[in-house]
Parts: structure tokens; sequence; C-alpha cells
């Protein structure tokens, strides 16, 4: 288990916590809390690491794909992880679908990312399958049958579905306030560290000032980007964000999707849904809680009506400048 950097931080009553976890920085920020909840975050996302990694043979979600087409008992978060993404699913038209696992790990996604940057990446050819999608899935009580020939992968939706439980769990250990963010996906519940609501920074990663600072206080902020987890195969550049319209790396005009919901579940997969339909079609899905802003190849940025409510009266810069000359990672 990685252990759990603690650090005092100025506030008072406030505690940070840092590690490393689902392939991810993560940072917990805690207010005014019961000593020991710090450790308590670090325990339980490795938990719900290894219950939902498909890189940890012994995990629940590769006992899933490893009895495709017969029923396999899991727990609670698992269970829980599974309907959220039928929902995800559903909700982006099928813009999010869990069931790519084969076409990701014929792109190169095929190990841990650490061993893809270190080694690059492994191309294969995707294996016919019947049909891809969610309308399969069964999900009973205490059991979960993936159909035969599909294989789940959680992806973003396990970083945000883990801050949620988390950030909801402190809360209800006795924290005042909670922040768990999972690599950019991030959730925030209850009283800031200095009481004024949350300031949340949206990175670009070529660039080293953020595209804008959005206040919440409460809700999530996901961001989705083909600028990270790249790897090179017969120089081609390859990233992690599959189209399941074509079972290839996107190709759409934009690099960048942020969006600001409820949850972080749902921050995460609205984000990849407007990432990979394009700059035309990027805010179609957001409805009246949710916000959006996107960052297209060239730097362009592109914000939904509802943006302007996060950002304290400053107004986006229309051009990210890129002053980076290596792709931040990870």
């Amino acid at each position: 288990m990685t252990p759990t950097a603690i650090i005092e931080a100025p506030q008072i009553d406030t505690i940070e916590a840092r590690f490393r976890a689902m392939g991810s920085d993560v940072h917990v920020v805690i207010v005014a809390g019961p000593a020991g909840l710090a450790a308590y975050a670090d325990n339980r996302i490795q938990q719900l690491e290894a219950r939902w990694s498909r890189f940890q043979p012994t995990s629940e979600i590769c006992a899933l794909n490893r009895c495709a087409g017969h029923a396999e008992p899991v727990s609670d978060d698992t269970r829980l992880l599974i309907v959220r993404a039928v929902e995800a699913w559903r909700l982006t038209g099928g813009s999010f679908d869990p069931t790519m696992l084969d076409a990701i790990e014929a792109a190169g996604y095929d190990r841990s990312f650490e061993m893809i940057a270190d080694e690059g990446g492994r191309s294969r050819t995707v294996r016919p399958i019947d049909a891809a999608g969610c309308v399969d899935i069964v999900i009973d009580h205490d059991a979960v049958t993936i159909p035969a020939g599909l294989g789940f992968d959680p992806g973003g939706i396990g970083k945000g579905l883990a801050a949620d439980i988390v950030a909801g769990e402190l809360i209800a250990a006795g924290a005042t306030g909670a922040c768990v963010n999972m690599g950019g996906d991030l959730r925030v519940i209850g009283a800031s560290p200095n009481g004024n609501g949350w300031t949340v920074a949206i990175d670009h990663p070529w660039s080293s000032v953020p595209v804008a600072l959005v206040g919440l206080t409460a809700g999530a902020v996901a961001t989705s980007t083909v600028l990270r987890r790249r790897w090179t195969i017969d120089g081609c550049v390859r990233h992690h964000l599959i189209d399941p319209s074509t079972s290839e790396p996107s190709t759409s005009d934009l690099a960048l999707a942020s969006v600001i919901a409820g949850t972080a579940w749902q921050a995460e997969v609205l984000a990849k849904a407007a990432l990979l339909r394009g700059s035309d079609r990027a805010f179609d899905l957001l409805d009246g809680s949710n916000a959006s802003l996107v960052v297209d190849r060239d730097g362009a940025v592109s914000a939904s009506a509802g943006l302007a409510n996060y950002l304290g009266g400053v107004a986006l810069d229309p051009t990210v400048t890129f002053d980076r000359q290596t792709p931040a990672q990870g």
C-alpha cells in the first residue's frame, strides 16, 4: 500500500493528504475532522482500486471479465460502479462506453500506464464482437453478468465515483468539509478551509497558467484530455480516449474538455462525451445544472453559457498559451 504523506495546511483544523492511486496523483483536503481521516481516505481509495482495477488480477472487475457470460458476485462498491457506468452510457448516448476494453487494449493500453510510458505501446487487432454497449449487462442484488465477448473497463468513471464515495464518507465520519481530487476528477462537499467556497483550477497539460479558476460551494469538476496518457506505436501517437463509433483513439478536433456537475462521475463522463463529440456538439448533453469549457488542438477556448456563473466575473482568455515543451503525463 502506498504510504500517505500528511501535511498540516496553513488554515486551522485542515489536513491534506497526497498519495498515488488508480494510476493518478490523489490530493485530499479534510476540514475540521477527527484524527485518522487522512489515513482512512488513503485506505478507502486503495480498497476501491483493488476492487476496480483491470490491472490487478484479483480485482472484481478482472473476475467479471474472466467470467463474462456468467453471473459473478460483487461487493456493494462494484455493484454501484456498474450501475453508474450503465447510467453514464445511457446519459451520453453511448459516447461513454465501458465495454470497449478490447479496443483500448488493441490501441496499446494493455497494462498500467507507467509500464506503457517506459516501454511504449503494443498494438494488436480488435477481435470481432457481436455487439458493444451496456444493454445486455445484468445487475442483480449481489451479482453482475457481463455479456460473453465483451470486456468491462471502468476507465475514468472509477476515479470520479471514488472521489464521490470518499468525499461523502469523510463528511459522514465527522469532517466539516472535504475535497477529493483523483488526478483531475474532483469532488467538494461542505466547508472549504477558508470558509469562502472552493476554488478549482482547470489546467491544460501544455500550459503553466490555468485555463480557468472556477468557484464551487459543492459539486464536482472533471477534465478529459488526449494530451495525457499518450504513447507511440510505430511512430504514431496513441492515447486512451477511445471513440465507440470507430473503436479507435479519438480524432476529435478537441484536445481537452472540462465539465462542472453535481457529482464527479457525471462530470467525468460528460467531459469525455464532450471531447469525443467535437467542438460543433460539445455542449449538446449539458442541462441547466452543468457547465463546460473545451479547448481545441490549436488552443482555442470555448465555454457553455453556464460557465460564467462559476468564474466570479473573470473573463476567459480566448486561447491557451502553450509554454511547456514536454506534454504532462499521468
